[in-house]
C-alpha cells in the first residue's frame, strides 16, 4: 500500500471513531494479556489459544497447556478452524482456511463490561458431523447474545480422525485412559479454560451455559453424561442433537459387540494399513503421526463420513462412559435446566426399498405404526420413510430427553422450529436440519441477505429474546411472550416457532407419532449401563 493510501485509510479510521471499529480493552488471561476489537456495542476477543497446538507429538494427544506469551496477543481475527474438507452445501460455510493447529476460542461481550460485571456466558459447540464445521461461520457471531448483555463464547474441536481415533498403543501410551475421543477434550478443555479466564472478560462462571447444534448438541448430552464435566456448566442447550443410543448402536475402543459396529481400535488398524503402515506398536504410532495432515485428512467430510477407517465418538470409559439413552436411563449425568428440541423437516436415514420392510421393525405395533405415518396408505414411500427415520433419529429422542429431565423434577423447556424463511417457501416444505441457527443468533442477515423478510427478523429476534433469557434464568420465559410451559410428559406442551412466525405453546401434535416410536426404540434398547455413585448427582 503506498503513502497516499495509507494516508487515506487512516483518515476513514480516525473520521468513523469507535462506533465503527476500534481496538479494545487489553484483558488478562492465565496465558497472557489480549487485545480484542470493538465494533459498536460489542467487543470480541477472536484467535484465543485454549490450549497447546494438536501436532506432531501432540496429535491424538490429550489437550496440552498453552505456552504463555510476553506481551499483548493481537485478538482481532479468526484463526483457523480444524482440519476439515469443506461440505459444498453446508448451512454454516467456513470464514477460514481449515488447519490442524486450530485450538482456538472467541469471545464476544458487551463493550466496556468490567471484570466485576458477573454476566450470564453461553457457550457454542457447532455441528457438522464431528467432520465438518468451526466457529468463524457468519451465522456463529455471537455479537447479538453480546448485545442482550451475556459473555458469548464459541471454541474449536478436532474433527475426522483427528478428533476421533483409536489405536492400541494410543491406549498403552496413556495409562489415564484419555484415548479415543480427542474432540471431546478439547470441548472439556475450553470450557475449564472458560471457568479460569471468563471473570477476567466480565463473565459468571458459575452460570454458563453450554448449547450446541446437530453434532454439537450430540456432544451437549455427552457432556451431561460425562464425568469430566461436573461443574463446568449449570445449564444446557440441544438443538437437533439425538439423545437415544447411535444408529449403529455403541462403539467401544477395543471391543466389537455381536451385529454391532466394529471396535475403534480396528478401524484405526484400518486406516494405518491403507496408509502402508503395518502393525499395532510404536514404530507403527509414530509413523502414524509423522503423516502429513492431508494424508489422515483424506476426503472426509460429511458426504463421505461412512467411509472405512473412520469412527467417530466413541465409548472410552473415562470421557463418554455410555452411549447417551443408557446413560440416561440409568441415572448419570449432571441434572441441570435443558431447553431441547428439533425443526419440524429435520434430518433422518433410511433406506427402506417398501413399506412392508419400513414398518416391519415396529413388531408388535406395526399396524399402528402404518396407521400413525401413513393412514391412506398411500402415502410416498420416500416422504414416509422420511417422517419416521426423522422422528427415530431426531424428534423422539428429544422428547425422551426432556422427558428424563422433567420426571426428576428438573426444568425442562421442549421446542419445535417449524419457520422457514420467506425466500425458501418455494422449495422448503418444513424447516431443515441446522435453519434454526441463523435465527438463535438473530444472524440472518448473514443468511439470507438480500432476501431477508421483515418477518424472517421478527422472528430471529423472538428467539434471540427466548434462548437469552435462558441463559440469564434458567426460564425462556422469563420478560418473553408467550410464556413457554416447562416440559412435563403428562401435557406434553412445547414451544413452536410456528410457520406462520408466531411462537405457539402447544401439546405437541406428533404425539401419536412419537409415541409408537417410543414404544419401538423403547423395546429394542440396550440394557441400561450402571454409573458410579459419584456421577449420579444434580449439576451445581
Amino acid at each position: 500500500m503506498d503513502g497516499l493510501a495509507k494516508l487515506a485509510l487512516t483518515a476513514i479510521v480516525v473520521l468513523a471513531g469507535p462506533s465503527l471499529f476500534s481496538q479494545a480493552g487489553v484483558v488478562g488471561t492465565d496465558s497472557g494479556k489480549l487485545r480484542g476489537a470493538t465494533q459498536g456495542a460489542v467487543e470480541s476477543f477472536k484467535g484465543v489459544p485454549f490450549a497447546a497446538s494438536p501436532v506432531g507429538e501432540l496429535r491424538w494427544r490429550a489437550p496440552q497447556p498453552v505456552k504463555p506469551w510476553v506481551g499483548v496477543r493481537p485478538a482481532d481475527a479468526y484463526s483457523a478452524d480444524c482440519m476439515q474438507v469443506p461440505f459444498p452445501s453446508d448451512a454454516a460455510p467456513l470464514g477460514t482456511k481449515p488447519a490442524e493447529d486450530c485450538l482456538y476460542l472467541n469471545v464476544w461481550r458487551p463493550a466496556g463490561t468490567k471484570p466485576d460485571a458477573k454476566l450470564p456466558v453461553m457457550f457454542w459447540i457447532y455441528g457438522g458431523g464431528f467432520v465438518n464445521g468451526g466457529s468463524s461461520p457468519a451465522v456463529y457471531d455471537g455479537s447479538k447474545f453480546a448485545e442482550k448483555g451475556i459473555v458469548f463464547v464459541s471454541a474449536n474441536y478436532r474433527l475426522g480422525r483427528f478428533g476421533f481415533f483409536a489405536f492400541p498403543e494410543l491406549t498403552k501410551e496413556n495409562a489415564d485412559g484419555m484415548v479415543g475421543n480427542y474432540g471431546f477434550m478439547d470441548q472439556i478443555a475450553a470450557l475449564k479454560w472458560v471457568q479460569r479466564n471468563i471473570g477476567a472478560f466480565g463473565g459468571d462462571p458459575s452460570n454458563v451455559t453450554v448449547f450446541g447444534e446437530s453434532a454439537g448438541g450430540f456432544s451437549v448430552s455427552m457432556l451431561l453424561t460425562s464425568p469430566l464435566s461436573n461443574g463446568l456448566f449449570s445449564k444446557a442447550i440441544i438443538e437437533s442433537g439425538g439423545g437415544r443410543t447411535n444408529l449403529g448402536g455403541p462403539r467401544y475402543i477395543d471391543t466389537a459387540l455381536p451385529n454391532g459396529p466394529a471396535s475403534a481400535d480396528s478401524v484405526g488398524e484400518e486406516f494405518a494399513r491403507s496408509m502402508g503402515i503395518q502393525g499395532t506398536g510404536k514404530e507403527a504410532l509414530d509413523a502414524l503421526r509423522r503423516l502429513p495432515a492431508e494424508k489422515v485428512l483424506g476426503n472426509l467430510n460429511m458426504a463421505t463420513m461412512n467411509q472405512p477407517g473412520y469412527c467417530g465418538p466413541m465409548i472410552d470409559g473415562h470421557v463418554v462412559v455410555a452411549d447417551p439413552q443408557s446413560a440416561y436411563l440409568a441415572g448419570a449425568g449432571w441434572r441441570v435446566p435443558l431447553m431441547i428440541g428439533t425443526n419440524s423437516m429435520d434430518i433422518g436415514f433410511g433406506s427402506a426399498h417398501s413399506k412392508e420392510e419400513l414398518f416391519a421393525p415396529f413388531g408388535a405395533n406395526r399396524n399402528k405404526a402404518m396407521a400413525t405415518y401413513d393412514p391412506t396408505g398411500n402415502g410416498d414411500l420416500r416422504m414416509v420413510q422420511y417422517m419416521v427415520s426423522m422422528d427415530r433419529f431426531m424428534v423422539e429422542p428429544a422428547r425422551f430427553v426432556a422427558s428424563v429431565f422433567a420426571s426428576e423434577g428438573v426444568p425442562a423447556y421442549e421446542y419445535r422450529f417449524s419457520y422457514v424463511a420467506q425466500s425458501m417457501r418455494s422449495t422448503w416444505p418444513g424447516a431443515p436440519h441446522a435453519t434454526e441457527i441463523p435465527f438463535v443468533f438473530d444472524t440472518v442477515q448473514a443468511k439470507y441477505g438480500k432476501d431477508l423478510a421483515p418477518q424472517d427478523e421478527k422472528i430471529a429476534q423472538e428467539m434471540l429474546n427466548y434462548w437469552a433469557a435462558f441463559a440469564k434464568t434458567g426460564d425462556p420465559s422469563t420478560g418473553n411472550s408467550p410464556a413457554w410451559p416447562r416440559y412435563s410428559p403428562e401435557t406434553d406442551m412445547l414451544m413452536n416457532f410456528a410457520p406462520d412466525g408466531q411462537p405457539v405453546a402447544e401439546a405437541d401434535p406428533l404425539k401419536a407419532r412419537l409415541d409408537v416410536t417410543a414404544a419401538y426404540v423403547s423395546s429394542s434398547a440396550p440394557p441400561a449401563q450402571p454409573q458410579p455413585a459419584s456421577h449420579q448427582q444434580e449439576g451445581r
